[in-house]
């Protein structure tokens, strides 16, 4: 009963914090109805196209879920389910629901374009630059983390009968890897079907859908086998065309395609702990401790914890997002609470489920691989689910857990494919002066550098390259910046709400506190690996611990930087 007690307690805390909270947001910051956005002013059929709202609904929330909400709240139960209930819940509601909601909003009233405008506006052209120095090297991270999932889910090991081609009877990732490709093949027909044909959004939904349930069932008889660096190319090679076409061909379509896997995982685990909780003695046991200690295996629950849960409860990522693609296609002002502030809080509702989904594995997720345990989180995850329905090695485990590890793989994707499109952004503006619109504006050497193709093959290189590296190698140093940059976010927003007379005030807490938590974090690794290297420990100069040092440094150096324009900023705001 204790996960039907977490998850019915989640939901009740969430919904109020939507309809209270979110409608007091709102207000504050004055949304208007009346008022043009972006999309329709700037409308260009390629970034700037207005979508309707379940459709960008769709497209924001499989894009800032990703694998995050999944990973981080399975490896904080080390701390044990309270810490992580409260910082989900918390989180979402006064933490990242403000980050999402006033990024997407301060954008949507800076012609859709990103934080480093909104910085621009109220902090200067230095701490625009330094910001998207900044954001560029999370997104190197975030390419680097979700390329590494999904290969991880992909890929068939070494020694297997198929290396390469089709298989019959495939295991979990054959299966998951054909559904995943043919995805792609159907957001493709789904965009060409309502962009050129005009066809209606509902008829196209039930299409749609229902090509999601044929190619999930020919997956499952059917599936595609690859090594992980083969995998690594292909997934390099679809994000780098994905980030250039039109939005309407891939990220729309895609996206609003993706959700629905999303919320049918949701209500299957839903069902699934429902279910369980009223099975007597044959019920599933829930077996992570309410609390483990203020210090595990992992570090300190501060600032452990809060780096960790990532995307569970407020993830820096998400203002890229809401300032990259979601504002460029915002319909109506009226909207951006559910999808801004709505999205974050569905996704903290997904993190509660990553965590009861652990607790039903406890002991095997406690082993390791190593120990014939749970390789990923994404695994763990979708055994947990689906223990709740069968045991192991039967066929409703096997179907349940297929599923489930397809929709990991599935919003990883939907992620990549969105943060190098924000990449490619977010490049060719750093190298644009003041009054230029675009790369065709630029001469010179900046004209080459600021080309969007540039952009997107530096990009997409150096981060599949570093998605070589393990998972724990760059989880960690991701938490810690993507975090990071969630504290910049806020105070951005802070700074121009402050600019523009509104109210700011519940920004201070959550960007003291996220910029505190983080700087904590970069400044314990980069600590730890000097340590290691003057210890002459083995392993201690490989190249992904010199990776690891050099680039939380860096992130330390800028993130000060910024924040003490920020100080500056807020001083003269008070001054006036």
């Amino acid at each position: 009963m204790t996960a039907l007690f977490i998850i019915i307690a989640a939901i009740v805390l969430l919904f109020c914090g939507y309809v209270f909270y979110g409608s007091y947001l709102a207000k504050q910051w004055g949304i208007d109805p009346s008022r043009k956005t972006p999309a329709a002013e700037k409308s260009d059929g390629v970034d700037y196209v207005a979508a309707k709202p379940a459709v960008l609904m769709g497209h924001h929330y499989s894009s800032i879920a990703g694998a995050g909400p999944i990973n981080g709240p399975i490896q904080a139960a080390v701390f044990g389910w309270v810490p992580v209930f409260l910082w989900c819940v918390a989180g979402g509601i006064f933490f990242g629901g403000v980050q999402d909601f006033g990024s997407l909003f301060a954008s949507v009233r800076h012609d859709g374009k990103s934080v480093g405008e909104i910085i621009s506006d109220s902090m200067g052209t230095k701490a625009k630059k330094l910001f998207i120095i900044f954001a560029l090297l999370v997104l190197i991270l975030v390419i680097a983390s979700f390329v590494n999932v999904v290969a991880g889910t992909f890929y068939t090991l070494a020694g297997s009968p198929v290396m390469f081609g089709f298989v019959k009877n495939p295991t979990d990732n054959q299966t998951t890897a054909m559904i995943s490709v043919l995805f792609i093949v159907l957001a493709v027909f789904y965009g060409i079907l309502t962009n050129r044909f005009s066809l209606g959004t509902l008829p196209a939904t039930a299409i749609g859908i229902a090509g999601i349930v044929l190619i999930t069932l020919f997956g499952l008889y059917c599936g595609f086998a690859m090594g992980r660096t083969a995998w690594i190319v292909f997934v390099g090679l679809y994000i780098a065309v994905a980030s250039l076409v039109p939005v309407w061909i891939m990220l729309q379509p895609r996206d609003y395609l993706s959700s629905f896997l999303l919320y049918a995982m949701m209500i299957v685990a839903a069902a699934g702990i429902v279910f369980n909780a009223f099975k007597g003695e044959s019920s599933v046991p829930f077996s992570v401790p309410a609390f483990t200690g203020w210090k595990t295996g992992a570090g300190y629950l501060f600032p452990t914890l809060f780096i960790t849960v990532a995307c569970g409860a407020c993830s820096g990522f998400h203002s890229l997002i809401a300032t990259g693609t979601t504002s460029k296609q915002l319909d109506n002002e009226c909207n951006a609470k559910a999808i801004g502030y709505g999205s974050m809080l569905i996704e903290s509702a997904l993190g509660i489920i990553a965590l009861i989904s652990v607790g039903i594995v406890w002991n095997r997720w406690k082993l390791g691989a190593a120990n014939g345990g749970f390789g990923s989180p994404a695994a763990a995850f979708g055994a947990g689910i689906a223990t709740l329905f069968g045991s192991e090695g039967s066929r409703a485990y096997s179907t349940v857990s297929a599923l489930l590890t397809l929709a990991v793989s599935v919003f990883a994707l939907t992620s990549l494919d969105t943060g190098t499109r924000l990449s490619r952004f977010m490049f060719s503006e750093l190298f644009l002066k003041s009054g230029e619109k675009s790369w065709k504006d630029a001469d010179g050497i900046r004209r080459l550098i600021a080309h969007p193709l540039f952009g997107t093959v530096l990009m997409v290189t150096v981060g599949c390259i570093l998605g070589g590296l393990q998972l724990s190698q760059i989880w960690g140093l991701f938490g810690a910046a993507n975090q990071l940059l969630a504290g910049i976010a806020l105070m951005a927003v802070a700074a121009w709400l402050g600019q523009a007379g509104k109210n700011n005030r519940m920004f201070f807490v959550p960007m003291a506190f996220m910029l505190a938590a983080t700087l904590t974090s970069l400044v314990l690794t980069v600590y730890g690996k000097i340590s290691a290297m003057a210890s002459g420990a083995a392993g201690a100069f490989a190249w992904g611990n010199w990776f690891q040092l050099l680039f939380a440094s860096a992130m330390t150096v800028l993130a000060v930087i910024l924040v003490i324009e920020g100080v500056q900023t807020f001083a003269r705001q008070a001054k006036k």
